[in-house]
């Protein structure tokens, strides 16, 4: 009788959990879409820059900036995707020929790229600041500066303390220093007139979240592309990414992060590796939510990840150039080569086997690390 009672207090005691999360996800849902309906009052006449941005339909092929970031092909003198591709000599012609004999011509070693989700607090974290600055702008410049291949810009002033000007300061500044680097504007999206607000300000992607969406989601990036926007879905679980791969999502992030629960699940991104198809293949996998330090960041790119997605540990931390150089400064097996259990052995980037970086450089339970 014990065990029955307490299995019905638990049984309570999660419902009541439930509710409460529902709760908030509907509050959250709730303002995004207030806001939304002022922003369109702001934005209703047809001349407006915001409705012209999003009735315009791209012509040319898309330039597809982000994706050439998040794969690092400028940094790859033989990738045909290279705006400056060269011509390889006969001895690595011949390697290529004899890989494509065995099956092995995809199975190119990996970069991983670095991407900063520039905000001064989280939702994941409510009523904690965890990095002060005037202006986003500024922050981005410096993280691209110090190696960042991309910078999510929140625009959510409720739930992660940014707003549109600074995804416009932003913009600026990071083209200022970076032709490569791509610009991702992170709201809560549930809206087309957040995709025009995107577009006007010059953001290179917007980030779309598979939880919040729903069965919209397939229209969202079809708007998206069609205005010249590239996208990052962000998803869950397994369902949702392969919805997101039915609908022809380019570029995937695969969060820790339970937007619905709101609970963090470390190993979740790990776990749903094998989702994905293999290296160089058509879909950019990202993993972000929770990776803090650099013994984290080895475990994701591991696995098969093309990138991580890294908020606070980059953000209120003066070891942010260490973990930024430890991410890109290295050169990764082919995602499928991720279950040979070879995830100790690390390479340079020029192939060479190398002993890896200290696993101290990031500790996020040092206070002295954030300021």
């Amino acid at each position: 009788y014990p065990r029955r009672l307490g299995s019905m207090e638990g049984a309570i005691e999660a419902s009541v959990r439930c509710r409460l999360h529902d709760l908030v996800r509907k509050i959250s849902l709730r303002r995004c879409i207030a806001k939304n309906n002022g922003v369109k009052q702001q934005h209703k006449s047809l001349s407006d820059p915001v409705q012209m941005a999003i009735g315009y339909t791209m012509e040319e092929v898309p330039g597809l900036k982000l994706a050439r970031a998040l794969r690092r092909v400028y940094e790859d003198d033989y990738n045909p995707a290279n705006p400056n591709v060269k011509t390889k000599d006969k001895a690595a012609t011949e390697r290529d020929k004899k890989l494509e004999k065995y099956g092995m011509g995809q199975m190119d070693m990996r970069k991983g790229s670095f991407i900063v989700d520039i905000k001064r607090k989280s939702l994941s974290r409510p009523g904690k600041v965890f990095c002060n600055f005037d202006d986003a702008g500024m922050v981005a410049e410096a993280m691209v500066r110090l190696g960042a291949d991309a910078v999510f810009v929140n625009t959510d002033y409720a739930g992660y303390g940014g707003d549109i000007t600074e995804l416009k300061s932003a913009v600026k500044a990071v083209r200022r220093v970076s032709n490569t680097a791509a610009v991702v504007m992170k709201d809560i999206i549930v809206d087309e007139i957040q995709l025009g607000l995107a577009k006007e300000a010059g953001a290179d992607a917007v980030l779309l979240i598979a939880a919040v969406l729903g069965p919209a989601l397939d229209n969202f990036l079809n708007l998206a592309t069609s205005i010249g926007l590239e996208t990052i879905v962000e998803c869950h679980t397994l369902n949702e990414i392969n919805y997101a791969l039915e609908a022809m999502a380019q570029n995937i992030m695969v969060t820790n992060y339970d937007r619905v629960n709101q609970e963090y699940h470390l190993d979740q991104a790990i776990k749903l590796a094998g989702a994905f198809p293999g290296s160089g293949g058509p879909v950019i996998c990202l993993a972000g939510g929770g990776i803090e330090d650099v013994k984290q960041m080895k475990k994701h790119l591991a696995v098969g990840y093309d990138g991580i997605v890294v908020g606070k540990a980059a953000m209120g931390s003066h070891k942010a150039p260490e973990f930024i150089r430890a991410t890109r400064d290295r050169t990764l097996l082919p995602a499928e080569l991720s279950q040979w259990g070879l995830e100790d052995v690390e390479f340079d980037l020029d192939g060479e086997v190398m002993q890896g970086p200290s696993d101290d450089a990031m500790d996020p339970y040092d206070p002295s690390a954030y300021q």
